[in-house]
């Protein structure tokens, strides 16, 4: 990799987590997607020339899998690229255990903010795909410390809503129950969750994708602008779901260049500890 300068991995939990999503058999890794994730980790791939940006990659999944190659390691590359340190998060699945998924981010978190002058985490941000945009709406809106605040999120053609009218009814089922609380729906519908202080947004997706629908990023992006929170929406024509990393895509260096140009307003060469 031209661009990259190292490559760290870390064990999120390497004495044990502190709460288990009930998963007894084996890890499935076939390198594009992981099942049974009992012991997450997270791949950090460093820039020969950091601008001090440093992004957390959710891949997507329906949280029942991760789709590790296709939607994270595959665009380490690009970001390294652009001196953007790119954070790939290989998460355990809920398994019915809703909080184990968001659990995994901020331990992902804490990893990055202990080591950000050897990794280069000035601005840390959060990015989903899919699924994995839904868990990372849900970091951005759900933080239980301002450390865990993530600076920014990136999300493509993410899941939003838990409402019947625009979910993806196997997410949903997924991450709670086929028959969830009208509280948890609520809870993790994160159109619903968005505050002034929710992080700004990059969002991204396809009108034509049939399997997550595009109304996700437009109610959140509604929501993020009722809140006065700075937020850029591109809605491609076609191209419909999972094109991450396509080299394909017909708008590939289209949202590539945007996001490049977005990032800029996070820059910074210094790598301060985040004060609570």
């Amino acid at each position: 990799m031209d661009h990259t300068e190292c490559i760290s991995s870390f064990r999120l939990w390497p004495n044990g987590a502190p709460s288990s999503n009930g998963v007894s058999g084996p890890e499935v890794d076939n390198r594009l997607h992981v099942l049974n994730v009992t012991d997450p980790e997270l791949t950090v791939y460093v820039p020969k020339h950091p601008c001090g940006v440093a992004v957390l990659a959710c891949p997507g999944g329906s949280y029942l899998q991760v789709w590790i190659g296709t939607e994270g390691h595959n665009m380490a590359y690009w970001y390294n690229s652009i001196g953007v340190t790119y954070a790939v998060l290989k998460y355990r699945l809920p398994n019915g255990h809703h909080e184990v998924p968001l659990s995994d981010v901020h331990r992902a978190m804490e990893i990055l903010h202990s080591n950000r002058s050897q990794l280069h985490v000035g601005k840390l941000g959060i990015q989903g795909c899919s699924a994995g945009g839904h868990l990372a709406s849900t970091a951005a809106t759900h933080y239980p410390t301002p450390e865990l605040h993530p600076d920014f999120q990136i999300l493509f053609y993410p899941v939003i809503t838990f409402g019947d009218k625009y979910t993806h009814p196997d997410t949903r089922a997924n991450l709670l129950d086929p028959h969830p609380s009208g509280e948890l729906i609520a809870r993790y519908s994160n159109e619903l969750q968005v505050t002034a202080s929710t992080p700004p947004a990059f969002i991204a997706a396809s009108s034509d994708d049939s399997l997550v629908s595009a109304m996700n990023s437009v109610e959140y992006y509604k929501a993020l602008l009722g809140h006065n929170v700075p937020a850029t929406l591109l809605l491609y024509p076609t191209g419909g779901h999972g094109w991450f990393g396509n080299p394909q895509f017909v708008y590939q260096q289209s949202w590539q260049s945007a996001l490049a140009s977005w990032l800029k307003a996070f820059t910074t060469k210094t790598y301060p500890k985040k004060q609570d």
